[in-house]
């Protein structure tokens, strides 16, 4: 970065091929919409090439310098537009082995409930939850990027991970079928 924010612009892909599939991982798990996260993605490495003379490598890791773009970029985009259905793929990791179809049924099914859960939290717990768990970021790190105390963060996202587990548990409950019977009169 620090030879892009020097002009050495065909050092920026270099980072896009290292960053694009996380912020776009981070982008599709925050808006739920693979599409908005793919133009997305492109407007932050915009937003870097644009703002690259603001990056200092000495008040923090890139990364978190660019998810900081990465989560304006997102609000902006949903100040002008509404959300749209979420995502329609799984968010889990794959098993490892060959699961039954029993057990791939069962599977799919928690996968699709995780995911309607993450989605009925509010962007701030959903967003905290995307970044420490499916980006792997540290307290320290997610402390950073949002501005606040590292202390403040663990509190947060353990609150964040007992939403989602009662949304999931919720949904969970709902019959996901019906059975109707007639009456005979």
């Amino acid at each position: 970065m620090i030879a892009v924010r020097n002009g050495d612009l065909h050092q920026l892909g270099l980072l896009f091929e290292r960053h694009h599939a996380a912020l776009f991982d981070y982008l599709a798990r925050m808006t739920g919409d693979r599409a908005a996260a793919e133009d997305l993605v492109q407007d932050v490495f915009i937003r870097v090439l644009k703002y690259r003379r603001s990056y200092r490598e000495d008040s923090g890791r890139f990364e978190t310098w660019l998810y900081r773009i990465a989560r304006n970029a997102r609000a902006d985009y949903f100040r002008m537009r509404r959300p749209v259905e979420p995502l329609a793929d799984e968010i889990a990791d794959t098993p490892h082995g060959e699961p039954s179809p029993a057990q791939a049924l069962e599977r799919e099914r928690d996968v699709e409930r995780l995911r309607q859960a993450l989605m009925r939290l509010r962007d701030d717990k959903r967003e905290l939850i995307v970044l420490a768990k499916y980006r792997g970021m540290s307290h320290e790190q997610l402390a950073e990027l949002l501005g606040i105390e590292v202390g403040a963060v663990k509190v947060r996202l353990h609150r964040a991970v007992r939403d989602l587990r009662d949304a999931f548990v919720q949904l969970s409950e709902r019959p996901s079928w019906t059975v109707t019977t007639g009456t005979r009169a």
